[in-house]
């Protein structure tokens, strides 16, 4: 079985594929445009990618491959559809990757409370401002709206729980029950939901997955609802949220921003990039890499692992998402 890995893969995972008589190729520079040449030249039987886009034209180059594997949860950097009218089965790793994702969404929230940022910026451009940064108002007795309770939200509870925050939960499938069990109040399952509960949050972080009915979700009058001065937390995915209508919140009604994640970020790992929610204050930036701890990355790397193993062993694809 030959296997192309189009992103950084951990070095033990490709140690493990070899073990199971893989004949590997890494290369961690590929992007969409020099990806079919590589596929190609190896032949492979399956494909692993990270954050590198598999659009339609990849997989119609792509006669070898049988199984793409996307080495984390989210998958819409694969054109799936495109994927399943060539018989070809696309595989996540859900869950995988959870707390570290949860633990940034938290980094985020700790940052814009205390303006970490901004007080950074200041000091290396040589200037002291301790008066001016004074003043964070505490995360403590805070509310936080959760919107979307997977694996992430989920983890992201008990974490603002250990900080004291109330927390209120919006997700199409919550239940009072299941709220409770996380010490949160249930916001409900639906639009008119979701808009109510954000008067009530000081702080909203979504954790919510790419498809035909999120995206766009957090959009002019998402903001319009949420409380001047809160906080808003993407850790999730940039076709979520309309940026421009999050720069316009953030301006007009001084509202923070935590994001890790952009609706036309690059599909490879270096690239030039312009961030405006970058240069406005109050606001905390990241490079969509909330699953890029050591701890997520292993895992990761062993879902990847049992995942081309059944596939090896029985033809079946697990986690299989198209």
């Amino acid at each position: 079985m030959k296997v192309l890995i189009a992103d950084k893969f951990e070095d033990f995972g490709i140690d493990a594929l070899k073990r199971l008589g893989c004949e590997v190729s890494s290369d961690p520079s590929l992007s969409p445009e020099t990806l079919i040449a590589a596929i190609s030249a190896f032949q492979p039987d399956i494909l692993i990618v990270r954050s590198t886009k598999v659009p339609a034209a990849v997989i119609d180059a792509a006669s070898s491959v049988k199984l793409i594997i996307r080495a984390g949860a989210g998958y819409d950097n694969i054109d799936c559809a495109a994927a399943a009218a060539r018989h070809i089965g696309v595989c996540n790793c859900p869950g995988m990757n959870a707390i570290a994702v949860a633990e940034l969404a938290m980094g985020h929230l700790i940052a814009c409370d205390r303006n970490l940022m901004d007080q950074k910026t200041a000091l290396m451009q040589g200037k002291w401002n301790k008066k001016g940064f004074a003043g964070a108002r505490g995360l403590k007795g805070s509310t936080l709206g959760i919107v979307g309770l997977g694996a992430i939200g989920k983890e992201l509870a008990k974490r603002a729980r250990a900080f004291d925050i109330n927390l209120i939960i919006w997700s199409r499938s919550i239940t009072p029950e299941a709220a409770a069990e996380l010490g949160a109040t249930c916001a409900g399952n639906d639009r008119a939901a979701l808009l109510n509960m954000l008067p009530q949050c000081d702080h909203v972080s979504i954790h919510v997955a790419s498809a035909p009915d999120t995206d766009g979700m957090c959009d002019e009058t998402f903001f319009a609802a949420m409380k001047p001065g809160s906080t808003f937390i993407n850790t999730a995915r940039g076709s979520v949220c309309d940026e421009q209508a999050l720069i316009d919140a953030i301006k007009a009604k001084n509202i923070r921003a935590g994001v890790d994640v952009y609706a036309h970020q690059p599909g490879t790992g270096e690239a030039d990039f312009t961030c405006e929610v970058a240069s406005l204050p109050g606001c905390s930036v990241s490079h969509h890499n909330g699953a890029s701890t050591d701890q997520a990355q292993r895992a990761v790397a062993e879902e990847t692992v049992r995942i081309v193993k059944q596939f090896m062993d029985s033809g079946e694809f697990l986690h299989r998402v198209n």
